[in-house]
This record gives C-alpha cells, structure tokens and sequence, in this order.
C-alpha cells in the first residue's frame, strides 16, 4: 500500500508524476494548506517538519522529495530511470540531485518566503540574493545541457529530469524563469509532452507552464 500525502502544485508534484510515470498504484491524501492540514498533529506524526511530500509505504513514511523520487527509480528498475551503481552516469546523477537539493531548493525557498529568513524589512534583499543564486543555477545548467544533453545524463532520461522540470517550473512567475534559456527551454517542452506530465497536471488541476 503506497499513499502521497500531497497539495497541488508544491514539492509534491515531482513524486506524484513519477508514481503516474512508472503505473504504481497509490492513494493520494490531499492536505488543504489555506486550513494548515500539514501542521496538525496527524501529519506531523507522518512528517515532524509539516512540509510536503510525504510517501507512506506499506506505513513507513519518506520524506523529502529528492529522496524519495530517487527511490521510486530505483525500485522500479524496468522504466530505467536510475543508472547502474557504481558507474560513473550513477555519479553524475547523485550530483545533480544533491545540486538540486541543496543549491536550487533552498534559494527558491529564501525567494518563495524571504521574509522568513531576515525578517519583513529585509525581503527585497533576500529576494535579490535568492534570485542571483537561482539565475546562477540555471546558467549552469544551461552550459551543461547545450554541451552533453538533451538530458542531464546525456542520451538517456533520468529521475532527475523530472526533479529538473519540476524546480524549472517554479520559476515560471519569476523575472527571468529558466525556460529563458534557450535549452532549458527545449528540455521543458520535452519532459513536459509526456503523457504522465499531462497527466498529473489534470489531476492536481493545473494550468499554468503547459
């Protein structure tokens, strides 16, 4: 038994595309934010940190959405998403996972709530700082996908291309959103012309980025 506890359009959707993407049955638990559905007790029994997503399987809750979409790929190995342990694509692909992680999420987290991080009178500051990083980001990965693309680890689709298109559409109200970039652009166009993709959006029923 594998249920998401989920919200439209948050980290979430990365976890929820995959279990579409790969046909694993699962409920969705659907947590309504503007009631704070992510901080009652019973969620935070699931997830202490009242965030977004959280995959229980068969009642063993996993957290963190890099997390958990790296396990999806490697416990269904037949889609072919995760590289062979050991090699040097598996490398690669902890790489850009971490990269995401720990470069992209947490600048987008100063941008979405800046005030959280200095206070009211210093958001403009923090907005600032949090778009110069993000922008950085996405020239790093524009500069990596023109010279060994079409996909982060080359020919072949990965788990985290979908992580990747997830974090570009974040951008997608922001001054200058990564499909800016020419080959970011046309990687979006193409993770996003698949069924799944079409998929999850009508399910989370969204409309916006397509």
């Amino acid at each position: 038994m594998i249920e998401l506890y989920y919200s439209p359009s948050t980290a979430s959707l990365v976890v929820h595309w995959l279990l579409i993407e790969l046909d694993i049955p699962h409920a969705l638990r659907r947590l309504d934010f503007d009631k704070r559905e992510h901080k009652a007790p019973e969620y935070l029994a699931i997830n202490p940190a009242g965030v977004v997503p959280a995959l229980v399987i068969d009642g063993k809750p996993l957290l963190e959405s890099a997390a958990i979409t790296m396990h999806l790929a490697d416990a269904y190995p037949a889609a072919g998403l995760a590289p062979a342990l050991g090699s040097p694509e598996r490398a690669a692909y902890y790489q850009w996972f971490v990269f995401m992680a720990n470069t992209l999420q947490p600048a987008y987290r100063a941008w979405f709530y800046a005030d959280e991080v200095m206070g009211a009178e210093h958001v403009d500051a923090v907005k600032a700082r949090a778009r110069e990083r993000i922008e950085k980001g996405w020239e790093q990965v524009e500069a990596h996908l023109s010279a060994n693309g079409p996909f982060l680890l080359g020919e072949k689709l990965s788990a985290a291309d979908f992580m990747l298109t997830m974090l570009m559409r974040w951008s997608r109200n922001m001054p200058k959103p990564a499909h800016a970039w020419p080959t970011l652009a046309k990687h979006a166009a193409t993770m996003k012309s698949r069924p799944a993709f079409k998929e999850v959006y009508a399910r989370e029923g969204l409309s916006d980025w397509t």
